[in-house]
Order: structure tokens, then sequence, then C-alpha cells
């Protein structure tokens, strides 16, 4: 399976655009080869250099989706809230708010990791809908993964 974006390659820098320094909107995504008996996507975008890269000390959640339908090839900028397709649930990110939350380093430039997993179920709906939560029901149920990097630094 392959995870791309027409906003960046993979380990170059995300658009100001997607950022806490642009419109905040979540990149274009697009992806193929999904596996045979996949019944749906799940996809996490976190950063694993929080706070900062010369001594990261957690990973930060900027985006929590999952029950993606197989059949669709990606999604628009901006996709998160209304641009979603029904039936597609978004998580709590870091921020303790639903939805997609944009680069917004505090020092340094940081890796921004979008993973999406092919799954061999549909997932319930999760309480808490939290990174955590996701992995735990994705547990076991995995058929394939890819994973996309985009790298960014606040320039003010």
């Amino acid at each position: 399976m392959q995870l791309s974006s027409s906003a960046f390659a993979d380990n170059t820098n995300i658009p100001a655009v997607h950022t806490c320094e642009g419109r905040d909107q979540s990149p274009p995504l697009a992806w193929s080869g999904v596996a045979a008996g996949t019944k749906s996507l799940a996809l996490i975008v976190d950063d694993p250099d929080a706070p900062d890269p010369a001594a990261p000390k957690m990973t930060w959640v900027h985006w929590v989706v999952y029950n993606l339908p197989p059949g669709i090839t990606g999604l628009a900028a901006g996709a998160s809230g209304s641009g979603l397709p029904p039936g597609v649930h978004e998580g709590l990110n870091d921020w303790q708010r639903s939805g997609y939350g944009g680069p917004c380093p505090p020092i340094g430039r940081h890796r921004y990791v979008f993973k999406l997993y092919a799954l061999d179920t549909v997932l319930p709906a999760l309480k808490p809908a939290t990174k955590s939560g996701l992995e735990k029901a994705m547990h076991g149920h995995i058929l394939a993964q890819s994973e996309l990097v985009g790298l960014y630094r606040k320039k003010r």
C-alpha cells in the first residue's frame, strides 16, 4: 500500500497552509494498493519529536481518523470535518478537539508521520476516540500499513 500527498513528497516540507501558520487545513492525501479483504482504513498523524527534536519527550497526536471506506483513493485538502465521507469518524487530537490540527512546533524542525492502516473490519464507535483507543481497536485487524513523513519548522 502506498500513501502520498500532492502537497509534499516523503521527507520534505509541509506547506504552511497545512499548519498553524496558515489555514491549518488537512493536506490532500492519496493512496493505492489497498490490500484485498480491506473493510476500512484508519489514519493517524503524529509528531514523534515533541516538544523539541533535540530532546523529544512525547509523541503529539495531530489527527485520528477511522472507518474510511476502502473504495476511496484519498482525501482532498481540508477534508477534516465536513469533507469526510459519511460514516467516517474523527477522534481527539492532543489539543483535545476532534479533527485535524496542523504542525505547530514550539522549537526546531519536526517530523509529522502520516500512518495509513488497512483493516479487516469496520470499527465500532470508539469512546474515547483517541490514538491509543484506535490502536487498541485495530490490534489484530491490520492487513497492511503505509507511512508518509512531512517536515515543518515554524517561520515565526
